[in-house]
Formats: C-alpha cells, sequence, structure tokens
C-alpha cells in the first residue's frame, strides 16, 4: 500500500535497513532473540515509478553497488537537488550517467 500511495502521488522511494539479520532472529543456541548485528549485506531499493530518475524511458541515475546507512541522507538531498552539508560524513549513492 505505501508503494502504491508513492506511486499515486509521483514520489520516490528509498527502501532499507540498518542490518541484514532477518534469518538470524533466534539465537538457535539459547532460543531467544539474536541481538547482535550481522555481517550480511542489506539492500537499498530506489523506488522510482514514475522515472523522474530517467530520460527518454532511458536510466539516467543508478545506485553505487555499496554503502553505509550514513549514506542514505545526502542520496535524499541529491534527489531533490538540494546541498549536502559538509556536517554529513556519507555521500551520495546516485551515479549519474
Amino acid at each position: 500500500r505505501l508503494l502504491e500511495a508513492i506511486k499515486e502521488v509521483g514520489g520516490i522511494a528509498i527502501i532499507t535497513a540498518d542490518h541484514g539479520n532477518a534469518e538470524m532472529m533466534i539465537d538457535p543456541a539459547t532460543g531467544g532473540p539474536w541481538t547482535a548485528h550481522t555481517t550480511n549485506l542489506v539492500p537499498c531499493i530506489l523506488y522510482d515509478p514514475e522515472g523522474h530518475l530517467s530520460e527518454g524511458g532511458k536510466k539516467k541515475i543508478a545506485l553505487r553497488p555499496q554503502g553505509i546507512l550514513a549514506d542514505i541522507a545526502p542520496t535524499i538531498l541529491d534527489i531533490l537537488g538540494m546541498p549536502i552539508p559538509k556536517e554529513m560524513t556519507g555521500e551520495s549513492l546516485l551515479i549519474r550517467g
């Protein structure tokens, strides 16, 4: 429903998480919750149903294959065409081409 609403208003979404441990929610030794982070990769999906980041049906922008959570805010600012403050430690994940 969320993606339908984003499409309806002509928006863009970035879907990600802060760690990728969905496959390891239960500690096999104790049966209790697994509270440690894993080293599994976390997907980052750019949802642009209206093609705002495309030109004439051709992909104009892609995401770098690797990044960190600190890159999300600079990426959002980049999508909005706003400057990225020097205080931000991350970088935009957008690859223009």
